[in-house]
């Protein structure tokens, strides 16, 4: 068996592999480093796409390599059926399973475009059926009152409290939030953000989550940032930069949440308060409306407990 390399790669460990070292080994490393520069330039898929394709490729060709593997075209569908079942053996989620797939899956149907194999093995593989799985909101008075107890005066506190608001002032994804610039925010209503893919669209940035910024602008910024903070709207408290873990960090000691949530909750009250589906569409910034349109299960279910709570013959 060829010796493996090790792809600079670990697990965030959102689907429980905390630390995991992956490695590819010899005889895949070329093939998938080439199909991801592919999916990079042709796609123009965003960094943490490809790191999560990465990953998955990694995950496999090792799983692959351990078995006995040695070459492209020595993989067949027990291969991949032994890898589906050890995922599943290992207490991975039926989301991460089915991601993990089709990332195989995929990199297969381009290797045999290329004649990089004789047939593709996971062609009669059956898909899994992504179950749809329907956002869970913060109620809004709850989560309003959350944010507003957050009123310290420390630079720390006010900085927590500019982002969360921005969070869900805006509706914005953990890494565009986590990439605003000062002069992104500075003076204005509007807010361009940049997407998946590389797609720009506009969100406002009023009430409280503009106060917000304000407020952090004028008096916490400055006494956070050191040598390497740049134009970086936020700062951690070594001066540096805020990463999109040091997000999630804020949106879990300050609300017990993840920051999604607050993307969740932005787009479901949006709803409840009357906005047109298209607009919530163009906010959060989803290229098909029927990526949307999950929160209108959502909302008809608040509207049904509503119903149920109010109505003297529900």
């Amino acid at each position: 068996m060829l010796p493996l390399v090790v792809d600079q790669v670990s697990s965030d460990g959102h689907d429980g592999t905390v630390g995991e070292k992956l490695t590819t080994p010899v005889w895949a490393a070329a093939p998938v480093s080439s199909y991801l520069d592919r999916l990079s330039a042709e796609r123009s898929l965003s960094g943490n796409t490809i790191d999560a394709y990465r990953r998955d490729l990694a995950q496999f060709f090792e799983f692959a390599d351990r078995y006995g593997i040695a070459a492209l075209d020595e993989i067949d569908r027990m291969v991949l059926r032994r890898f589906h079942a050890n995922l599943l053996t290992r207490g991975y989620a039926s989301p991460s399973v089915a991601r993990k797939a089709s990332a195989v899956r995929s990199f297969f149907t381009d290797a045999l475009k290329r004649g990089l194999v004789g047939s593709d093995p996971a062609a009669s593989m059956p898909t899994r059926k992504k179950s749809q799985r329907l956002p869970r909101a913060l109620p809004a008075e709850a989560l309003g009152a959350m944010l507003d107890a957050l009123d310290g005066e420390d630079p720390v506190s006010m900085r927590d409290r500019a982002l969360l608001e921005v969070l869900y002032g805006t509706g914005m994804r953990v890494s565009e939030l986590a990439a605003l610039r000062v002069s992104d925010v500075e003076g204005v209503d509007l807010v361009r953000v940049r997407g998946k893919g590389g797609r720009e669209r506009v969100v406002p940035l009023a009430g409280p989550a503009r106060a917000g910024v304000d407020r952090y602008l004028a008096r916490a910024r400055h006494r956070l940032a050191g040598p390497t903070a740049g134009d970086a709207l936020w700062i951690g408290v070594r001066g540096a930069p805020l990463d999109t873990r040091g997000v999630r960090r804020v949106a879990k000691s300050r609300l017990g949440t993840f920051p999604h949530a607050l993307r969740h909750s932005f787009a479901t009250h949006l709803l409840e308060g009357g906005a047109d589906l298209r607009t919530v569409q163009e906010l959060l910034g989803h290229v098909e409306l029927a990526t949307t349109q999950i929160y209108t299960a959502v909302s008809r279910r608040h509207l049904k407990a509503t119903y149920d709570r109010s109505h003297p013959r529900a």
